[in-house]
């Protein structure tokens, strides 16, 4: 079946959860009443994202915060000094209890998934006709009668534990540009120079040099010479530890603390989606009361369905995809026995994009929103596997000109969208031209265009009056003029693939 979307248009003049406008944010939306992986997988190369079945794309020319959508090329990602310390900052706790002191560093956390489409909220609840929140709300109150009895997981729920041992693939990034610029002094660094060693490295070096100017024989205390070239690769077993190597450390049989990563199915809700689904919507509560000061009443189940809950994701398992299949999961994170945190994930054909992420603020000190970035980050490694074209983990909206968002840049390497032509350029040819401008065209070929702009807009496919019909036909039958501009705003922006395979809903 094909997916159904119901455009809406330009959207203007509402409240930014980044900056605090009161009417500088400006987007397009569409209702998805279903929508299959592959449709939205090239959605979100042309920019466009997903909060609950509401789809939408910033004006990004206009709107007071751009958000490029940005990637991380999870196959080469090597974690950063910072990504370390959370990672063993996490095994400590789990085996000695020990908790850090100090200050705990952690990403800003984004705005509320209805903050992210605030103008459009209300639209949101009038069009939420065929979302599962009845079904769900149904099976909570169930649950809660029945208690928090744990079932056993489906088969194409995944389990995770500390003890798990993932292999890395290979792979190269696909469709993307590189863009040859020097940043500005003070601007960041310079990639056409080798990188910056440290000064204590300098100085060893140094030294070893002048000793072995004195002692050409080569017995100095200390160094030992060698008539090889001085800058050695460093032996195998001296190599950095992969991400993998980070995550799994072993643990002592008698650590003080047991942690299980379940990736269940969302939607449509697998039986253990179901039966932790009262348990899961409890820390999104107390998530949303501490961390964004929402009153006790506000987190209803109404939203927490609606928003992290229901998707227009159809649930696909073709014999060579991941053995979880494709569609709308809850990676959940289970300490103990109960549920610290859950990051809401998407898996599509080339990637798995994050949606959101909620957790038990008690939890804090472990840098959840870090942590399960990096174990999605291995996740995406551990599906590319056995589902070779997937490859990359998209992390949302990166915004330049809002400081706490800045972070997602620090998952390297990674892509950013260009906004006119939808192609993918490293983000560190980018940073540059966002300290000038809020917007960019990051591709700077002046003649390249977006190739896959609509070309033939009357292959759109409409349905219209419950059939299905080509645009040119529909077109035939209208008088509204307004109403031909629509469908082709529609269609510049979705491309003429999504376009033709795609029904647009016409009343």
């Amino acid at each position: 079946m094909a997916s159904v979307v119901e455009y809406k248009g330009p959207k203007g003049g509402y409240h930014c959860g980044y900056c605090d406008s009161e009417e500088g944010k400006v987007s397009y939306g569409m209702w998805a009443h279903s929508m299959t992986v592959r449709d939205y997988q090239d959605l979100i190369d042309r920019g466009w994202r997903r909060s609950g079945k509401y789809v939408y794309k910033p004006v990004m020319n206009q709107t007071c915060c751009p958000q490029y959508t940005i990637r991380c090329r999870s196959l080469q990602f090597q974690p950063s000094k910072s990504h370390k310390k959370v990672l063993k900052k996490m095994l400590k706790f789990l085996a000695k209890g020990e908790i850090s002191k100090g200050n705990c560093e952690d990403e800003p956390m984004e705005p509320t998934m209805e903050d992210a489409v605030a103008g459009d909220v209300a639209l949101i609840n009038k069009l939420d006709l065929q979302c599962d929140l009845k079904t769900l709300q149904e099976s909570l109150e169930s649950e809660e009668k029945k208690g928090r009895s744990a079932k056993k997981a489906e088969s194409n729920d995944l389990i995770q534990s500390q003890h798990t041992e993932e292999k890395l693939g290979t792979g190269e990034p696909s469709h993307s540009v590189e863009v040859q610029t020097v940043p500005k002094p003070g601007k960041g660094a310079d990639l056409s120079k080798p990188p910056c060693r440290k000064a204590k490295e300098i100085r060893k070096e140094r030294k070893r040099l002048k000793l072995m100017q004195q002692n050409p024989a080569g017995k100095l205390e200390g160094f030992q010479a060698h008539p090889e070239p001085l800058f050695l690769p460093k032996p195998k077993s001296n190599q950095p530890k992969s991400l993998e190597d980070l995550i799994f450390e072993s643990l002592p049989e008698n650590a003080s603390h047991k942690l299980e990563v379940r990736v269940v199915r969302s939607s449509p809700p697998s039986s253990q989606f179901k039966a932790t689904m009262l348990e899961s919507y409890q820390v999104y509560k107390r998530y949303q009361m501490v961390i964004h000061k929402h009153p006790p009443d506000k987190p209803t189940v109404s939203q927490f369905t609606r928003f992290l809950c229901s998707s227009p994701l159809k649930a696909e398992n073709p014999p060579n995809g991941p053995d979880c299949g494709y569609g709308s999961f809850h990676q959940q994170y289970w300490l103990d026995g109960k549920i610290i945190a859950v990051g809401v994930i998407d898996i599509l054909p080339h990637c798995v994009s994050s949606v959101y992420l909620y957790y038990d603020p008690d939890y804090s000190f472990l840098s959840l929103g870090v942590y399960s970035a990096l174990r999605e980050i291995a996740f995406t490694r551990q599906l590319h596997e056995k589902t070779p074209q997937l490859s990359y983990y998209y992390m949302g909206f990166y915004i330049h000109s809002c400081p706490k968002m800045k972070y997602k840049g620090h998952y390297r390497p990674s892509d950013l969208l260009c906004p006119e032509t939808y192609v993918w350029v490293p983000i560190e040819q980018c940073l540059s031209s966002l300290e000038n401008s809020k917007y960019c065209r990051f591709n700077q070929d002046p003649e390249a265009v977006d190739e896959g702009r609509t070309k033939e807009p009357d292959r759109l496919q409409v349905y219209h009056k419950k059939t299905t019909m080509p645009y040119g036909v529909y077109r035939k039958q209208q008088k509204d003029p307004s109403e031909e501009a629509a469908v082709l705003q529609y269609a510049s922006l979705v491309g003429q693939a999504c376009s033709e395979r795609m029904l647009l809903f016409r009343s």
